[in-house]
């Protein structure tokens, strides 16, 4: 059996101090404003997803469990105890090298799985429209506050450095993997 890596990604690195002022711009700006009209269709996608998809997402978030809930109204504490999120971005590699913070808004019906076509048909709904336009508002008054507070930059900067003592940051590809320059070619 031969191996061969093709692509790889780092683990995504929190920052307390990053995460604190955005938690702080959530509960500034509260949850979005979905109406009666967003949650009848995002009940109409709801009902399309398992029972583990609905679950699975409220203890990701280390939310109480309500299967009825279509929409994510609420603010996520700060240290929520979930589960954590699932997925691979090379942002992770990003927060080895930089303090990094990341925004997860509700977009779409609790419990959608990614890469569905649930989230497709989602995408072009209001209310995917107004959480993206919540965490945009969110992300905006973070770096706002960021710039305006050098004792946060630099906050953020040392708990980076805390994290990685000992472990600086090395790609998790291998010296000899190049990038695929022509696409169309099978690797």
């Amino acid at each position: 059996v031969e191996t061969r890596v093709v692509s790889a990604v780092s683990n995504l690195l929190g920052n307390a101090p990053l995460e604190k002022l955005m938690h702080d711009n959530f509960m500034r700006l509260g949850p979005p404003d979905f109406d009666e009209r967003d949650r009848e269709v995002a009940a109409k996608f709801h009902a399309t997803l398992t029972k583990e998809d609905i679950l699975a997402a409220h203890r990701r978030h280390g939310l109480k469990v309500e299967p009825d809930k279509v929409l994510c109204d609420t603010v996520v504490p700060l240290n929520a105890e979930g589960a954590g999120g699932v997925g691979s971005t090379d942002v992770g590699d990003v927060s080895w090298v930089v303090p990094t913070v990341q925004a997860r808004g509700a977009t779409c019906a609790i419990g959608t799985p990614f890469h569905s076509w649930q989230l497709t048909g989602q995408g072009k709904t209001s209310f995917a429209h107004k959480g993206l336009v919540h965490v945009a508002k969110v992300m905006a008054g973070t770096a706002i506050d960021a710039i305006r507070d050098a004792d946060v930059i630099a906050q953020a900067k040392a708990d980076l450095q805390e994290r990685t003592q000992g472990t600086p940051y090395a790609s998790p590809l291998p010296p000899e993997v190049k990038p695929a320059l022509d696409m169309s070619v099978a690797a």
